[in-house]
């Protein structure tokens, strides 16, 4: 299976493992699943810490790699046509880091893990925390 994680799943993963499921440990674990997280939300944690948002233990360049390797997760690049599949998008959601990980799961036919229920809207396949 090929895994995006949005960006507050994927800091739980090292920060709060025991928000999620049993069965959705299981799925991260398993050596099978493609953990993907998208430059997206490497920019969007980039940005909450230079405004105070997101404290990190240390600044996004060095978390965000280190944390990577830890968790076995492959980056996910924005391309072209995941930018522009987002005009496509209805606009039940407006962050525009999420409609950004919603095109490219749409794209790239990627499963999500996400908490956020407005992904729902979006008709893609959903793994809840």
């Amino acid at each position: 299976m090929r895994l995006l994680i949005d960006t507050q799943c994927w800091l739980w993963m090292s920060t709060a493992p025991s928000r999620f499921r049993p069965e959705t440990l299981a799925t991260l674990l398993d050596p099978d699943t493609e953990r993907l997280l998208s430059a997206a939300s490497a920019w969007e944690i980039a940005i909450k810490y230079a405004l105070g948002k997101l404290p990190l233990p240390e600044a996004p360049a060095a978390y965000v790699p280190s944390r990577m390797r830890t968790t076995c997760t492959k980056g996910l690049v924005v391309k072209h046509r995941h930018a522009l599949h987002v005009a496509t998008l209805a606009v039940h959601h407006r962050d525009p880091f999420d409609r950004l990980i919603i095109a490219q799961a749409q794209v790239e036919d990627l499963q999500v893990l996400t908490a956020d229920p407005q992904f729902e809207q979006y008709g893609v396949r959903l793994l809840a925390p």
